[in-house]
Order: C-alpha cells, then sequence, then structure tokens
C-alpha cells in the first residue's frame, strides 16, 4: 500500500514538474521574442522550438531523478529543497546546452538564460507549494509513518520530543520498549511504554510499524547487537540514534567516506558551494560597499591626518579563521603612543583617544578600511568580531566553547553586534550569538545582518 502511494506522489511530482518546465519554456521564449531584446538572427524554426522543449522535458525530469529530488526525504527543509532544486536545475541545464552542441540543434542563447530563471522560479514554487499541502495533511493526521522508540531513557526522550515537534514531516511515535522492567506502562515524553525490549518481536506482530528508532545510552549498547539480528529477518526501517550528544559540539552528525559511516563530532559549517556562495557575497558587497563609502573615507581619513600626527591607518594583529592571525585595518582613533605600557582594551572616557576618535568610533567609521580585508580574504562581511591574541587565551580558559567561533571567517559585524553587544559586553553572552549565526548561517541571514547594520545596527552605546 504505502509502495503504490509513493509511486502515486512520485508521478505527481514528474507532472508537475514538466507542466512547469513547459510554462517555463514558453514564458521564456515570449519574453526573448516579445520585442523587449533585439533580434538579430531571426526567430528559430518552431520545428526546432519543439525539439528544444522535447529534450528540456527529457533532461531535466531526468537529471532531478538522479539529484533525489523525487526520492522520500521528510526531514529535508524547505531551504535544503530549495538549494537542491538550484543545483539539479543547473546540472540539468549544462547538459542541456551540451546536448543541443552535439546534436547541431539551433537555439537562442538569451532564450536559455531565461528559461534557466523561470525553471527555477516555477518549480521552486511548485515543490514549495507540494510540500506545504502535504504538511497540512500530515497536521490533520493523515500520511503518517510509525515509529517505535526502543529506549525509555534521556535518549529516547529525546527522539520523542524532536518527532513531535516537526509533526508535519509526518512521523508520529506509536510506543516505546524499554530495558527496565518497572517502566513499563509508564510514560515516556507523552508515548506510552508498551513492553519490554525483548518483545520487539511481538510488538511488531500485533501493530504496524514503518520504522524501528534505537535510541539506548552508552551502557546498554551491548543489546543492540541482539536486537539487529532480531530486526534484521523483518522488513521494517530501522535507525540507530548514538549516545554521543554530549560530545556534539558544531556541525556533527553523520557522513560516508568510501562506504564507512562516520560520525561527525565537529565540523566545518562552511564547505564546498557554502564556502563558495559566501566568498561571492562578499567580494560583490564588498565592492559595492568601497564605490558607496570612498567619499567618506576618503573626508574621514583627511579628518584624522589633520587632528593628531601619526598615520592614517593602524594595523593591529587579530585572530581569524582556524586561528590564523591577519592584521586588520581601521582608521585611528588613538594616540600612536596609546598602548606603550602594553595591550588593554579600550573603556568609557579612555584617554588615550583623539580629539576625533571619540566621534569615529561612536559611528563605527573607523571600522570602513576593513572592506579591504574582506577583499584580501582575511575577513568576511559578516561573521564573530576578531579578537586580539593576547585577549583569546584568557578568554578560551573561561569559555568552554569560546574556540569553535574561529570555525568561520572574522565579521566587520555579526549577529551579536545587532544585537547590542560590542565593546565590555558579556563575553560569554556574545559567544553565544556568535555560535548561533554559525549553527545557522545562511546568505540570507547574511543579507538580513547586513540591511540591520546599515540602517542602525553600527551605533552602540558600548563602543568606546
Amino acid at each position: 500500500m504505502f509502495s503504490r502511494l509513493q509511486r502515486f506522489y512520485t508521478s505527481i511530482k514528474i507532472v508537475a514538474d514538466m507542466a512547469m518546465l513547459a510554462v517555463a519554456f514558453g514564458l521564456a521564449y515570449a519574453t526573448r521574442f516579445s520585442g523587449l531584446f533585439p533580434i538579430t538572427e531571426g526567430i528559430p524554426p518552431w520545428d526546432d522550438t519543439l525539439v528544444s522543449l522535447l529534450m528540456v522535458l527529457f533532461i531535466f525530469p531526468v537529471t532531478f531523478k538522479q539529484s533525489r529530488l523525487y526520492a522520500t526525504n521528510r526531514a529535508r527543509t524547505n531551504t535544503g529543497e530549495v538549494f537542491e532544486v538550484f543545483k539539479s536545475t543547473i546540472t540539468a541545464t549544462l547538459i542541456l546546452v551540451a546536448a543541443t552542441y552535439f546534436a547541431r540543434e539551433r537555439y537562442s542563447r538569451l532564450t536559455l538564460v531565461i528559461f534557466v530563471g523561470y525553471a527555477f522560479v516555477l518549480v521552486t514554487c511548485n515543490r514549495l507549494l507540494f510540500r506545504w499541502v502535504l504538511s497540512e495533511i500530515r497536521r490533520r493526521g493523515h500520511n503518517l509513518k510509525s515509529i517505535l522508540v526502543i529506549g525509555a531513557g534521556e535518549l529516547g526522550q529525546r527522539v520523542i520530543e524532536t518527532v513531535e515537534g516537526h509533526r508535519e514531516l509526518g512521523f508520529r511515535v506509536t510506543g516505546v520498549l524499554t530495558l527496565r522492567p518497572e517502566k513499563v506502562g509508564q510514560y515516556v515524553g507523552g508515548v506510552r511504554v508498551i513492553g519490554h525490549v525483548d518483545s520487539v518481536n511481538a510488538t511488531l506482530d500485533a501493530q504496524p510499524v514503518d520504522q524501528v528508532i534505537i535510541a539506548l545510552p552508552l551502557e546498554d549498547q551491548a543489546h543492540v547487537k541482539r536486537l539487529m539480528e532480531q530486526l534484521a529477518l523483518r522488513t521494517v526501517d530501522v535507525r540507530v540514534v548514538p549516545d554521543l550528544y554530549q560530545y556534539i559540539t558544531l556541525y556533527g552528525g553523520l557522513e560516508e567516506f568510501g562506504g564507512l559511516p562516520i560520525i561527525r563530532l565537529q565540523g566545518d559549517p562552511m564547505e564546498g558551494w557554502s564556502r563558495v556562495a559566501k566568498r561571492a557575497f562578499d567580494i560583490l558587497f564588498a565592492l559595492v560597499a568601497i564605490l558607496i563609502t570612498s567619499p567618506l573615507m576618503l573626508a574621514t581619513a583627511l579628518a584624522v591626518r589633520l587632528s593628531s600626527r601619526g598615520p592614517v591607518l593602524f594595523r593591529q594583529e587579530r585572530m581569524g579563521m582556524d586561528g590564523r592571525t591577519f592584521p586588520i585595518l581601521k582608521f585611528r582613533t588613538m594616540r600612536v603612543d596609546a598602548e606603550h605600557s602594553g595591550a588593554m582594551m579600550a573603556c568609557p572616557g579612555d584617554t588615550r583617544r583623539t580629539s576625533i576618535g571619540t566621534f569615529l568610533r561612536k559611528y563605527s567609521l573607523d571600522e570602513l578600511p576593513q572592506f579591504f580585508n574582506v577583499l584580501l580574504g582575511d575577513m568576511s562581511l559578516v561573521g564573530p568580531r576578531p579578537e586580539r591574541p593576547v585577549f583569546i587565551e584568557e578568554f578560551k580558559r573561561q569559555i568552554p566553547r569560546y574556540h569553535l567561533r574561529h570555525k568561520v571567517k572574522a565579521g566587520i559585524t555579526g549577529w551579536a553586534q545587532i544585537n547590542g553587544l560590542r565593546g565590555q559586553t558579556s563575553i560569554q553572552k556574545r559567544i553565544e550569538y556568535d555560535l548561533y549565526y554559525i549553527e545557522n548561517w545562511s546568505l540570507l541571514m547574511d543579507l538580513k545582518i547586513l540591511v540591520r547594520t546599515a540602517l542602525g545596527g553600527f551605533l552602540s552605546k558600548n563602543a568606546y
């Protein structure tokens, strides 16, 4: 029954995608030859256009299928779905270009570019609408997959709470089995403990279960082998939740290397295309920012030069990604001999500031040269603010997860800064905000932080 329904849903997805692709192709063709763009080589013959459309309706769905866009993945987020559609669309486009080249098929390159934009938007909207409809159906208790949790301890409770907290994904915990006989009949996370682990076969015979999740603590792992031997004789899906949550720090998860499953306790939050996208984002916006603020930077440089003796720019060693140090650039706001007695943080009423320094710090104008740090690759537009190495050793001893902020590039602005955590504010609180940013990073979040910074996030009563 389930497999038939799954095939039915998959066929609906394929037909809907093909319909969106056909609409996108028609819109692209109409846009290209509507008079908005100059026509230099004439309009392609209708039969060539029809062949191109047929190639699109074949290549794109096949590519989507190979990219597993039609596979069931209830845990995939909407953002993840959009990103997968984007990658698959680009891949299918490259295949289409290659196929039309070797087939010597005539087509308009501009039409193809317009089509890719339309196709991505329409297929994405179609997918998000489909997910929303399914989510609403599942919220009302339909099309649910039942789960049996083995383990009534803290780990089992966490599994139940996670499943119940995402009911729109279509999962429901129908029972819990335990190794502790005294817990039978009790409730864990609102779900009744229906029996002992030894009764797993009887339980599966008595009620339909789509998936079994083993969530036993480390001290009970010896029972997993016996359980797997019993479950191997059944068709039910089996998942194991390792009791390693207390060791996972940042971007932990399960990955595969040459067919070998590996549990990652700590990883890099920005890998592959994520890193490329963020770097491209940084370069583009840094260039735009330098262009827009260049008159302001020239005026600030002149004011610094006239207000006190010494260089206009101030270079200071800071620590960035992976613990590497780099010279951060600022407009000088303090006297040349400000640190003759040693490194110290700025404080209210700091007498080391120049006449213009207080104004520059209050409005963060001294930070403008850091756009060049971004272009050099030392910094990002958005990220944790870099600290001086001389202070970091002390922070690492005081704050257990402090070092994790160096998993990404330091930023000119950040999530902590737009929430008022600048200057001599709580380091502990600042780290919490920095880690939240790293764990929830997206280009949309970067854009949001930049907009809030531009709208006044650079102002702070704690900037001395």
